[in-house]
């Protein structure tokens, strides 16, 4: 048997987190794009979704940014924890709007990561810039089959 593609190591990676992921899928989130080092997720903004002001409470934008983020660095078939992260929050979100979180691999190197995500509205405005620092830890997501 041959060793797999890195797109299909992305694909199956982010297929067994996705099974047992219940924060991402409860909150309505779709897988949009898998690659290696990246990842898409997407969500309509609902009621439960709102804060006191009506917008989108940022909780649920960095969630929506932590996901991505997570698919994103564990693409590579190793256990990838988030170490760090931080958010910007630039506009708002409201009820109804599709938000799109696009997460990139800015640098591995080691056990260590950095990945920035870009969440923006269907009209292309970004509402939030997230920083995510990665760590790896023991275990992969699935058998990879001999090279």
């Amino acid at each position: 048997m041959s060793a797999i593609s890195d797109q299909e190591r992305a694909e199956r990676s982010s297929a067994a987190m996705l099974k047992d992921d219940h924060t991402t899928k409860g909150m309505g989130m779709t897988v949009d794009v898998i690659g290696p080092g990246k990842a898409t997720l997407s969500m309509v903004v609902r009621k439960d979704h709102l804060n006191g002001h009506g917008s989108c409470h940022g909780g649920a934008i960095f969630t929506l940014a932590d996901s991505a983020f997570a698919f994103a660095c564990n693409s590579h078939n190793t256990i990838t924890v988030a170490q760090h992260c931080s958010v910007t929050f630039l506009a708002p979100g409201r009820e109804g709007d599709r938000l799109t979180a696009t997460a990139r691999e800015v640098s591995l190197a080691g056990r260590s990561g950095i990945y920035d995500v870009s969440v923006t509205r269907q009209d292309g405005v970004t509402i939030a810039e997230f920083r995510g620092l990665s760590r790896t830890i023991s275990g992969t997501h699935f058998e990879e089959p001999a090279a």
